[in-house]
């Protein structure tokens, strides 16, 4: 009797043993994620079994009660390859070794935008992240609000956790702004122009939707530094576009200027509330280092190679804006006859 039980006792051990050490995963791919939504170690077995990343559940059960993975593991998505053994499996859900994404922010417009960004790469949907987005009551606790939000954004790849929440977000966000200013004396130049890094973010964005090229991008911020030392409305017209909430515009016609919004900088004197869009760094770095010119007026080139004339005068500006006002006017009116 007693060989009997010590057979049965080393089969058990065995099996166990072949489970733990050396019995892997089962499905095809390479890789495959798995999301733990914080509903009980149970119910995470179940969903392991249904994607065949476990044979069986009572090993899993064992080795987890062993490990207590159920008091340490926490919500989020795991990868796990192919011929991961159980014991292996155990490992990443116990040290928590969550899935990583790439959030990438290029250039974003509006809140609704960031919003469905977010949607796209962390496990928050568009929505959930719009509510945190547009309160400002969920904004107080990291120093912005609903006009501000977009300063925390320095377009980059930052590497996150896929279950990475709004506030964590926010967190990570604003450490890297304020890595972002305290580097190349952008914090010093910032304030040697008379601003605030806000206040430059703002002015850059509006500069990033102004033109592509670098070199025009430096004399155009030159013309708004003037303009706001002189007490200048800066009159962008990409403000007029956000202001309407439309950025398919070509032209902004003399109707558009009356927009009451706060963002319309021919009304309003001074910058808009807040950024227009996500600058790109070298854009803000364009902003600080902008050169010392007598320019207050540019306007497109009537080549339209994207390039613009500048002047320091009303006078010489009225000339080149006739000049592509005049273009303008045959391009269109060519391309509504060959309709």
């Amino acid at each position: 009797m007693k060989k009997l039980i010590l057979a049965v006792f080393i089969i058990l051990i065995s099996y166990e043993s072949y489970n733990v050490f050396i019995n892997t995963t089962r499905f095809k791919k390479e890789k495959t994620s798995l999301v733990y939504d914080g509903s009980g170690i149970n119910a995470l077995a179940d969903s392991l079994l249904a994607q065949h990343i476990i044979l069986e559940k009572p090993s899993f059960l064992l080795l987890a009660s062993v490990f207590d993975i159920e008091n340490k593991l926490k919500p989020g998505k795991f990868l796990i390859k192919k011929n991961t053994s159980l014991l292996g499996l155990v490992r990443i859900l116990r040290n928590n070794h969550q899935f990583t994404v790439n959030f990438v922010v290029n250039k974003v417009r509006t809140i609704g935008e960031l919003a469905k960004l977010i949607g796209n790469t962390l496990s928050s949907d568009s929505t959930t992240a719009a509510q945190f987005f547009n309160n400002n009551d969920s904004l107080a606790p990291f120093g912005t609000d609903t006009t501000q939000l977009l300063t925390l954004f320095i377009p980059n790849t930052y590497t996150l956790y896929w279950s990475t929440s709004m506030p964590k977000l926010l967190i990570k966000m604003k450490e890297q702004s304020k890595q972002f200013w305290s580097l190349h004396n952008r914090q010093v130049k910032a304030i040697s122009l008379g601003m605030t890094p806000n206040q430059v973010y703002t002015l850059a964005s509006i500069v990033e939707e102004e033109c592509n090229y670098d070199t025009d991008k430096s004399l155009i911020a030159s013309v708004y530094l003037n303009r706001l030392k002189k007490s200048m409305r800066l009159q962008a017209c990409p403000t007029i576009k956000y202001a309407m909430k439309d950025f398919t515009l070509t032209r902004i016609y003399e109707k558009y200027l009356n927009n009451p919004s706060p963002y319309n900088t021919y009304r309003k004197l001074g910058l808009p509330p807040g950024p227009i869009c996500t600058p790109s760094p070298t854009t803000i770095d364009l902003i600080l280092n902008a050169p010392k010119t007598n320019y207050l007026y540019f306007v497109a080139k009537a080549d339209f190679s994207g390039y613009h004339h500048f002047s320091a005068t009303f006078e010489e500006h009225s000339k080149f804006a006739k000049e592509y006002q005049r273009k303008l006017d045959e391009y269109q009116q060519r391309k509504k006859q060959s309709l």
